[in-house]
């Protein structure tokens, strides 16, 4: 995919995401992988619902920055997923409602944090690790990332967002909303007796599909 269309992808996903109200403000960032092995970054304090496809953050197959405005300050987190999960092909973080009012419960499993309620969950998300708080910026979020080692595509970040890697925008932007109706769904259903799928029924899903889920 040319460069230019990756720019103009990345301004149509985050303009979706900022009008359904997954994402306000100037928070949320994506990153996309360049086919010389770079990356197109989100820049610091712009909303995702007005990015311009020529003021995007380019960083070089090295991880340096070579053109644009400053990226986003959750640059760390980005990398750290790009090094632990080879085959990423973006990164999607956002402060969706759900998905953090989901990580701030004390019940919420560090290891499985999302519930596996659909197929669709276990397809497109998997298992879901919850990260402690850190400052938004600090380094120390993204080696709490590489501790997981490479095992989660999404996380939470506890009293912040989740972040999702996958193979390419379109499938990262799938997985999040999938992850934010999930966590949606987890919060309707509590205290009715709602039952998530069972062992061997994510075992069907797994197999049928080739997932990992461990």
């Amino acid at each position: 995919m040319s460069d230019s269309k990756l720019r103009e992808d990345m301004c149509f996903w985050a303009a979706s995401l900022f009008d359904r109200g997954l994402t306000g403000g100037a928070s949320g960032n994506i990153s996309v992988r360049t086919p010389d092995g770079g990356l197109l970054v989100t820049p610091t304090g712009v909303s995702l619902g007005r990015l311009d496809p020529a003021a995007l953050s380019r960083f070089d197959a090295q991880g340096q920055h070579i053109d644009g405005p400053a990226p986003t300050k959750e640059m760390p987190l980005h990398s750290a997923f790009y090094e632990t999960r080879t085959n990423a092909g973006a990164v999607v973080h956002l402060h969706s409602t759900h998905s953090v009012a989901l990580s701030m419960l004390p019940e919420t499993d560090p290891e499985d944090a999302v519930p596996p309620l659909t197929a669709y969950a276990v397809m497109r998300v998997g298992k879901v690790a919850l990260l402690p708080f850190f400052v938004p910026g600090d380094p120390a979020m993204a080696d709490a990332l590489r501790g997981l080692g490479g095992r989660r595509s999404a996380v939470l970040l506890a009293n912040h967002g989740p972040v999702v890697a996958s193979k390419d925008l379109e499938a990262a932007v799938f997985a999040m909303e999938e992850l934010e109706e999930t966590a949606k769904l987890a919060l309707l259903l509590r205290g009715t007796g709602a039952q998530p799928l069972r062992g061997d029924q994510i075992a069907q899903v797994v197999d049928k599909f080739k997932l990992d889920r461990d």
